[in-house]
């Protein structure tokens, strides 16, 4: 920016400071985190440590003199109690015996001058011969009146710690004054001690910089191993993407670490599952998930599309190990609300059903139309007639049978279908009973018939004696199914599993997602749950296995049921 006269303005400069600062800060924001952590870490040490140092120098240094002083307030009394110096101030020529004695205490102790001087400030000694007889330069504060006087003065040694202390005459309380005794040890000789203890105070920061710094490292190392060398920007923007994506798709996901417990969730997985606010860091068993379920999760082998009941609702699961650098860290587990697709399959397997007994009704019809038709070319025709008429008073008694014991439409038209298909497989099916009045709903009934049927046909086929008994009751609102078969049976092992999910005796169909074996009876055991009622296992009259089922009168929003696949 110009002002009018063509002059730059003094704000251009602030304006384009703050870009400056940011094109500075940005290579720092793109390197590593570890990298940042180490450098900060080293900058915060290297501080730290000179700081240190500094400090340690400064109160060394103010000890150093502390203890100069002390030591000179010291001698200047040993010199001022001395009885040789108090006798050579009262004689003549006090010079000539006090100036070997100062020398000889200078010398013993260590200090830079011992100066005994008179009131007046006349040097008696003096390490400089020459300055004997000359005033004593520098302060002597009230040492004239008894008292130790201290400073730090230049003088004509150079700068020095000084200690003044009085010489009294006599004997008894009030001593008179009659001379001054100065002690002083110069600052060079107090700094070359300094030297030799910050040598030691040099050394030992020395070696915590260098531990310091190797932690440093050892951080920044493991910290670039746990962020994988991302960079802060990166990082943040990983997870932002994720968090949004985790939150935004249509499937429930949930992540588990190596040891079961759940580290991630997203809303999609919490409705699913009905799990609590505080699922994440708890193991999977201590959710109330089935255990089929929970071992999908953590059995470390994937699993495609594998169908499992969750409360009220079938879940397609998925499961995969999560890997990274060639070692397991926990898993990953989809799911999918697939109830009411089943719902639509137990209905679409009803009607195939439905199919297949026309089927199998239409290739009779076929070959009893054709007897018929032969008859009447062989001029038979009263055996022709008489023929056709038994067989649609058999074919009218068993529908109107059906019907009037089951009293549901639907139900009637799955269990003819039954009755078609074990016909076919040279099954002998008996139905006994009513239903008429159940108040369970259609489906509901369908899906626990159609299971129960489907698995006692299984149960039998192969065996020499095929029979399947249906009995159906409704008393007091309570309406009970029995089913039993002349198959092999369970054991009491077997029968404790037989309604968990994706448990079967049954080789799995390979052509079916999942298996499609061990879900028919967890979805009955399901519906008796709903309806307040139970599945008893037992044996059966007929030598197999029999199953009962109790439901009580449906009530007002009961959802609807998950039908078999």
């Amino acid at each position: 920016m110009q002002h009018q006269d063509g002059t730059a303005s003094d704000d251009a400069p602030r304006r384009r400071a703050p870009g400056v600062l940011q094109r500075l800060r940005a290579p720092l924001r793109d390197s590593p985190v570890a990298r940042q952590i180490l450098l900060l870490q080293v900058a915060v040490v290297v501080v730290l440590v000179v700081g240190a140092v500094a400090l340690a120098g400064l109160d060394a240094r103010r000890d150093a003199r502390a203890a100069a002083t002390e030591r000179a307030v010291a001698v200047a009394r040993a010199v001022a109690d001395s009885p040789a110096v108090v006798d050579a101030v009262s004689l003549g020529d006090p010079a000539a015996r006090i100036q070997p004695y100062a020398e000889q205490v200078r010398v013993d102790t260590g200090v830079d001058f011992v100066v005994v001087m008179d009131l007046e400030r006349i040097r008696f000694s003096h390490p400089d011969p020459a300055n004997i007889g000359r005033r004593f330069v520098g302060d002597v504060g009230q040492a004239p009146q008894g008292r130790v006087f201290t400073q730090e003065f230049t003088g004509t040694l150079g700068p020095s710690m000084r200690a003044v202390v009085p010489v009294r005459a006599g004997a008894g309380t009030e001593r008179p004054v009659v001379a001054m005794v100065a002690v002083g040890i110069t600052v060079q000789a107090i700094d070359r001690q300094l030297r030799d203890d910050l040598g030691l105070i040099g050394l030992a920061a020395a070696v915590v910089l260098g531990v310091g710094l190797a932690g440093a490292w050892l951080v920044s190392r493991r910290l670039r191993r746990q962020t994988h060398g991302l960079g802060e920007q990166e990082i943040t923007r990983m997870y932002e993407y994720y968090s949004a994506v985790l939150h935004a798709v249509r499937e429930g996901l949930l992540l588990v670490d190596g040891e079961g417990r759940v580290q991630l969730v997203n809303d999609e997985a919490r409705r699913l599952l009905d799990l609590p606010d505080d699922v994440v860091g708890r193991p999977l068993e201590q959710l109330g998930l089935a255990p089929a379920l929970v071992a999908a999760a953590r059995d470390g082998q994937a699993s495609d599309d594998d169908v499992y009941l969750a409360g009220e609702r079938a879940l397609v699961v998925s499961a995969a190990p999560a890997r990274w650098a060639g070692r397991e860290v926990g898993a990953v587990v989809t799911l999918r609300d697939h109830t009411e697709l089943r719902s639509v399959t137990g209905e679409l397997d009803v009607v195939r059903g439905l199919t297949e007994s026309l089927r199998a009704q239409t290739h009779e019809a076929s070959n009893r139309l054709h007897t018929v038709v032969s008859l009447i070319e062989m001029g038979r025709a009263e055996e022709a007639v008489a023929f056709a008429t038994e067989e649609l008073e058999v074919a009218q008694r068993l529908a109107d049978s059906v019907v009037e014991a089951v009293g549901d439409p639907v139900v009637a038209a799955l269990l003819l279908g039954k009755t078609t298909e074990a016909t076919e497989r040279g099954i002998e099916l008996e139905v006994t009973g009513d239903l008429t009045g159940s108040g369970v709903a259609s489906r509901e009934l369908v899906t626990v018939l159609g299971n129960l049927l489907d698995n006692a046909f299984d149960a039998v086929t192969g065996r020499s004696e095929k029979r399947v008994r249906l009995q159906a009751s409704v008393r007091e609102g309570t309406t009970r199914v029995v089913v039993g078969d002349s198959g092999p049976g369970l054991s009491d092992a077997d029968a404790t599993h037989a309604l968990d999910r994706g448990w079967s005796t049954k080789a799995s169909n390979a052509t079916v997602p999942g298996g499609g074996r061990g879900v028919g009876l967890a979805l009955v055991a399901q519906v008796a749950r709903r309806h307040d009622g139970a599945v008893e296992i037992d044996r059966s009259p007929l030598g197999g296995a029999r199953f009962a089922v109790t439901l009580r009168r449906a009530t007002v929003g009961t959802p609807a049921p998950v039908e078999a696949p």
